[in-house]
């Protein structure tokens, strides 16, 4: 059974300003998420399917869907914020979503097989896509507990326009992931790629160390584990008293391999991420982008 892409589509671009995820990049305005469905089509997925929001439909459908007719079964699935488990309603006052792992519950009735969450405003690369459809593709019927992610090297997923968010990961001798650290602010300093601590101080990092982009291989034994999660996650008074508060993709995978119930495979790549973390970054994405056209790794129009 060929993987699916499941792309994180329902959120708003802060720093950026604006629904960057319908930004044409690419010559013939060509999105980045674009780019990831076309590599992931040349590595072997056979399904596409969105998490966005409801008030955007219309527009996505019109601008993205419909360009991928007759090119590759797709489907919509919506994040809201009051859809919550049974018993539980929104706090008073809340406006932020529920975070990346919320998102991925909502593809819970559409996807049955092995997939692939990734950012659709994130340019993973080709052999990223190669990376993590290889591991599902090979994975045998009917597996679970046995997850991936893609594991970047953090030098090659910097922004030369300011500090970006990346989770730090370690690892076994297999390769399994031990742990995921999020860093909110990592950025190159006089040469020496540093991020900052707790305490505010910058601590230096290896060039290479691997960090999640957000881009996650699971099978679909792992919404259960989420729903019955994010259940212990609501059931927590400082996580309903916490408006901003959020149910992220790393904390679900830590609690699954710190408990043992399931492995996660580092599969390291040399993509070179890039994106548009902030709107000064646009023109050199642009850039970067005619550059491989040029060059003739993809094509001067993908559908």
């Amino acid at each position: 059974m060929k993987p699916t892409l499941f792309l994180l589509a329902a959120g708003m671009g802060s720093r950026y300003g604006g629904l960057k995820q319908l930004d044409g990049l690419g010559p013939n305005g060509e999105t980045i998420m674009d780019y990831s469905i076309y590599d992931a089509i040349q590595a072997g997925f056979g399904k596409i399917v969105w998490v966005i929001r409801k008030d955007f439909e219309e527009q996505f459908r019109t601008q993205i869907l419909a360009k991928y007719e007759g090119q590759v079964p797709c489907e919509l699935c919506f994040q809201a914020l009051d859809a919550l488990p049974e018993g539980f309603k929104v706090p008073e006052g809340r406006v932020k979503p529920w975070g990346t792992n919320h998102a991925v519950l909502m593809g819970k009735n559409v996807i049955h097989e092995p997939f692939c969450v990734i950012n659709c405003d994130d340019f993973y690369g080709r052999d990223a896509f190669m990376q993590i459809g290889k591991y599902l593709s090979n994975l045998p019927a009917g597996a679970k507990n046995q997850y991936a992610m893609v594991g970047f090297r953090v030098c090659n997923t910097l922004s030369e326009n300011g500090s970006v968010a990346r989770g730090v990961c370690a690892y076994n001798e297999k390769r399994h992931l031990t742990d995921v650290v999020e860093r909110t602010e990592i950025m190159r300093i006089d040469g020496t790629i540093k991020y900052k601590d707790e305490q505010g101080q910058w601590q230096p990092l290896e060039e290479n160390v691997p960090v999640s982009m957000n881009m996650w291989g699971f099978t679909p034994d792992y919404f259960d584990y989420s729903e019955a999660y994010f259940k212990e996650f609501l059931s927590d008074p400082k996580n309903m008293e916490n408006l901003k508060a959020e149910f992220f993709i790393p904390l679900m995978v830590n609690k699954l391999i710190n408990d043992g119930t399931a492995t996660c495979e580092v599969l390291d790549t040399t993509s070179v991420w890039f994106g548009v973390t902030y709107a000064a970054d646009r023109d050199a994405t642009v850039a970067r982008i005619k550059k491989l056209v040029d060059e003739g790794v993809y094509p001067k129009k993908l559908f």
